[in-house]
């Protein structure tokens, strides 16, 4: 079976022949059609996350999928051969980029009807990330002001749309070429990044979603009113992340200390500061098609490329630039 993989931390994807996964009682093979292509994979790429997500390389990369049911296990009930589906593996089962991927069933859901491969698989990373910042951390209710960064990328197109639909007035920050498309998308206060100053425009924000970190984050802190939150998904991680994960009690501390500077500075301005590194959700996927089936919120797939073009593609998200989301497409 054919798939990218990472063989050593810092270099590039190569391609390579892998065995075909070991489908267990309660997973469902996926034949990938499409594949999303997101900062995490680069950033797992790059070593990045080593500590807190120990990979066995060499790694089959790839977060996203999207796809058509081949086998399901035993003791599944909820899928057949012959289902399109989408989802996001679990982190420890990563490896969307190849021809064939396992999933346990609790992390599937049928794709959205109405959206093509290439759409859905450009949604569940970024879909689940927004849908857990916003409704679940962030709890976003009518008449909340909530600021989205970097609104034209991945995780920010689809956040401006669900925070709408809850009812926030949004603010984003993007590029001026990128204005259009945020309003579009339903972004109330667009800032141009370039030339405009968010902290000096915004204040009394309820949330924020940081997908920049470092000084970004620290300013956003201080748009908030008090009692707001700040979330974020580029780090600092903090001490509740750590437990959830089962980090050592080494790692524990030595994220607790990554995360001391931003928290006290979140307590001395009487706001909070929290980490989400998000996880698979099959319940929640089907929340999001049907949001999508219902014409709430709309996939933004900034480029296609083809499975042979894995490296180049990858490549090209880490650069920035593209519009949403890039996404791989096998069904040529």
């Amino acid at each position: 079976m054919r798939a990218f993989v990472v063989t050593k931390y810092r270099e590039p994807l190569r391609e390579a022949d892998v065995p075909e996964p070991i489908v267990g009682d309660r997973d469902v093979l996926v034949q990938v059609q499409a594949a999303g292509l997101n900062q995490l994979d680069e950033k797992i790429r790059l070593g990045e996350f080593k500590q807190i997500l120990p990979y066995k390389l060499q790694l089959i990369l790839g977060n996203d999928v999207a796809g058509t049911v081949l086998q399901v296990g035993a003791k599944v009930h909820g899928f057949k051969p012959g289902d399109e589906v989408y989802g996001r593996p679990d982190k420890d089962r990563i490896g969307t980029f190849a021809e064939r991927i396992a999933v346990a069933e609790e992390d599937l859901a049928l794709k959205p009807a109405s959206a093509s491969m290439e759409e859905a698989g450009s949604l569940p990373l970024v879909a689940l990330t927004a849908w857990q910042a916003l409704v679940e951390q962030g709890h976003v209710r009518p008449g909340h002001k909530v600021l989205i960064h970097a609104g034209a990328g991945g995780v920010g197109s689809i956040a401006i749309q669900l925070a709408k639909h809850l009812g926030a007035t949004v603010a984003t920050t993007a590029s001026s070429a990128n204005a259009g498309l945020v309003r579009d998308l339903g972004a109330d206060i667009v800032i141009d990044y370039r030339t405009q100053d968010f902290e000096l425009l915004l204040s009394g924000y309820d949330l924020v979603l940081d997908s920049l970190g470092g000084e970004n984050l620290e300013k956003s802190l201080r748009v908030l009113k008090p009692g707001g939150k700040a979330i974020g998904i580029s780090g600092p991680p903090d001490p509740v992340f750590a437990r959830k994960a089962g980090l050592s009690p080494v790692l524990r501390l030595a994220i607790s200390a990554l995360s001391s500077k931003i928290r006290r500075q979140a307590r001395k301005l009487g706001v909070s500061y929290e980490f989400l590194f998000m996880r698979a959700s099959g319940d929640q996927l089907r929340q999001i098609s049907a949001l999508v089936d219902d014409g709430v919120l709309h996939p933004v797939v900034g480029r296609v490329f083809s499975f042979d073009q894995t490296p180049e593609a990858l490549e090209s998200v880490a650069a920035g630039g593209i519009r949403g989301k890039a996404v791989l497409s096998l069904t040529e």
